[in-house]
């Protein structure tokens, strides 16, 4: 087991293929990473949405992008190949924020819900690991459900965007990356290169304010398997209960379009039936599910219940 600490030595704002890892790990081993900042380098949560608030010491213009742990090589990764990253547990700090208007999210967005000059609002949450929920300032109570809004490989490119999900992972915000899940990524630079952060305790489906329950990370127990025979192109889970597939494009009907081309080629393979009785078996089963509405680039995942499984006759 590795263990890797959230300092500032190990923290970045964007993806590159051409960075240096904090850390090698081979394949099967389990990578324990600990006091990662929340997605705005924040070290406590804002007292007020107008409020100063401790935070990492970083440069603005290098570091521009939300607060990311790595990149952690994996031996042998090369492209091609498929990391399997499998959360064994998330443990989140005891303090979260959710910021709504004032500029969250997409402006097109808040003016379409009637925020488009809303000040920027404040709700502060205080996390109950116990009892398995968080509470607002406001007295309103949500189960705990945590997972990391951004967990991802290194694209081919030397420079890529922190805020944009992509093929290969990033900031998806997909609120089923939570402990037990299996998350299944292309590898598309030597070394996979797995960055995370952006700690959520919870999120709705869509994250529509722009956040969600953001916080800070203790600590995040991954087990990372290399899959050499197992090319894959968009990112898959693994849940107890589905597999699923996802999408990020720049508008929701191509990501919808994505994740459903990427689960057609998971059940052709998994039930050895052509792709349109793939598709018309998806018609029955297959839920399409918005991932987020709030990155540069749009996500939505299919989701495909494990049992019961219909086979072929």
């Amino acid at each position: 087991m590795h263990e890797v600490q959230g300092v500032r030595a190990n923290l970045h704002a964007h993806f590159s293929s051409g960075a240096t890892p904090i850390l090698t790990v081979r394949s099967g081993e389990t990578v324990v990473v600990r006091d990662v900042p929340d997605v705005g380098w924040g070290l406590e949560p804002a007292a007020s949405a107008t409020s100063p608030r401790r935070k990492v010491d970083r440069d603005p213009a290098r570091d521009n992008g939300p607060c990311l742990c790595g990149p952690i090589a994996v031996e042998g990764a090369r492209p091609g190949d498929t990391l399997e990253v499998k959360v064994e547990s998330i443990r989140t700090t005891p303090w979260a924020w959710t910021y709504a208007g004032g500029g969250m999210g997409s402006p097109a967005w808040n003016q379409s819900l009637g925020l488009g000059d809303a000040p920027l609002t404040l709700l502060r949450w205080a996390i109950d690991h116990e009892r398995g929920h968080a509470t607002s300032h406001l007295g309103n109570i949500v189960p705990l459900r945590p997972f990391l809004g951004c967990i991802g490989l290194t694209p081919a490119a030397e420079h890529a965007d922190g805020w944009t999900p992509r093929a290969c992972g990033g900031n998806m915000d997909c609120r089923e990356i939570t402990s037990g899940t299996r998350l299944f990524l292309p590898v598309m630079a030597a070394g996979a290169l797995l960055s995370i952060g952006d700690t959520h305790a919870a999120q709705g489906d869509g994250e529509v304010a722009g956040t969600a329950i953001e916080c800070g990370l203790e600590e995040a127990r991954l087990t990372l398997t290399l899959h050499h025979d197992r090319p894959i192109r968009q990112p898959r889970l693994l849940t107890a209960d589905a597999w699923m597939t996802l999408g990020f494009e720049s508008t929701l009907d191509d990501a919808a379009a994505t994740a459903m081309s990427e689960m057609l080629d998971l059940m052709v393979a998994e039930l050895g039936m052509s792709r349109a009785e793939a598709l018309a078996l998806a018609s029955a089963q297959v839920s399409l599910r918005i991932t987020q509405v709030v990155n540069p680039a749009r996500g939505v995942h299919a989701v495909w219940p494990i049992t019961p499984r219909p086979t072929r006759t």
